[in-house]
């Protein structure tokens, strides 16, 4: 076994080291799109970050003798275990070269940080949590990740398996393309169910942004609440997401369902940044803000993040009604094609909704888990 020795994340040098070891890993693959590294700052922040009301993390880097070799986050959520009576530790923001004794000592480390702090299940990765990037890439390696999707090496699975970890669940990614079929299917559907509902569409209004966010966060919370591995949003994430959504949203492919002024539905894209952040090497300044400013308006892509239904609401067909205004909306205004991600493997109701307008799963993702102690 090589002499592998982890060391905790403590100064600013070691955080910054920590945040740039992904650029060793994946120097030569095409499809990997640098993460925004003032971003990752921001969201391993423990002193700023609202996650952390709730939760804890401590970041580690892998070391043989002076060369670093690979690095991971132990997490602990209490409002996950609180919601799911368990008692899980997640790892995330896992990155490491192909060696199995890498991987063993990274996560050992992690079982270790959660067995002090009484938890029994290993879980991840989930970068912070599901509400974040989560999730190791399976299938679709072959084009790079949309925004806000993982993409790793493939070796990654192998290296999990190894280490005695098995599926907890897969994610799917669907492509959605314009489909001349599936669209009258879908113009033949909206039209019926718009002349037997009450239900009023419009697209978010960003100068009411704190007050739109509230709806979204009612319907989300209430509307997912019984979802695998749901985690509510807190009054402070949302606040968070809605400083967020100011400066990335296209409010035109973000759609609110209403009854009577009752927010009773959304659905949610955003343009796929990822076709911008990928020439941008992570930086923002002080050129990659041209860069973005640049390359904007030439994304091809959106990602259809969520979509979110009080469950009084799921066989009105308003679904129906969300997925067409978005998808009507990005046409307009000349987006090519969509990634609706993620769903749950087992979310049959989801699934078998987005085939019916023409999606394909495209990628797949795995989340792991392992009983500890």
């Amino acid at each position: 076994m090589s002499d592998i020795r982890i060391k905790k994340v403590e100064t600013s040098k070691e955080r910054n080291t920590f945040i740039r070891f992904p650029w060793k890993i994946y120097k030569d693959d095409p499809n990997w799109v640098p993460p925004l590294i003032a971003d990752i700052k921001e969201r391993i922040n423990k002193e700023k970050h609202p996650f952390f009301d709730h939760a804890d993390m401590d970041l580690f880097l892998a070391f043989d003798g002076d060369d670093i070799k690979g690095r991971v986050a132990a997490i602990l959520d209490e409002n996950h275990n609180t919601r799911h009576n368990e008692k899980v530790v997640f790892f995330g923001f896992y990155e490491s070269y192909n060696d199995g004794d890498i991987t063993r000592a990274l996560l050992d480390k992690v079982c270790e940080w959660g067995e002090e702090r009484g938890m029994n299940v290993l879980r991840g990765p989930v970068n912070t949590s599901l509400n974040d990037e989560c999730a190791f890439l399976l299938e679709g390696f072959d084009s790079p990740p949309v925004f806000m999707m993982p993409y790793n090496p493939p070796y990654y699975l192998d290296l999990m398996e190894a280490y005695g970890m098995s599926k907890i669940r897969d994610l799917y990614a669907f492509l959605m393309e314009k489909n001349e079929k599936a669209d009258r299917k879908l113009e033949t559907i909206v039209k019926r169910i718009e002349s037997q509902t009450n239900i009023k569409l419009r697209t978010v209004d960003l100068k009411r942004v704190d007050e739109e966010a509230e709806k979204i966060k009612y319907i989300y919370n209430h509307g997912w609440e019984n979802n695998w591995g749901f985690v509510p949003w807190t009054d402070k994430e949302m606040e968070d997401m809605a400083k967020k959504l100011k400066q990335i949203a296209d409010p035109d492919i973000i759609a609110l369902a209403e009854e009577k002024g009752k927010p009773v539905g959304f659905g949610f894209a955003l343009p796929n940044y990822n076709e911008v952040l990928k020439k941008m090497n992570g930086r923002l300044f002080p050129f990659g803000f041209i860069k973005f400013l640049l390359n904007r308006k030439k994304i091809k892509g959106i990602r259809v993040l969520v979509f979110g239904i009080l469950r009084e609401y799921r066989m009105t067909g308003l679904s129906y009604l969300l997925y067409s205004r978005i998808y009507k909306n990005a046409l307009k205004k000349g987006y090519k094609w969509a990634e609706t991600s993620w769903q749950l493997e087992d979310n049959e109701a989801v699934n078998n909704f987005v085939m019916s307008i023409g999606g394909r799963v495209y990628k797949k993702y795995r989340i792991y888990q392992k009983n500890i102690g």
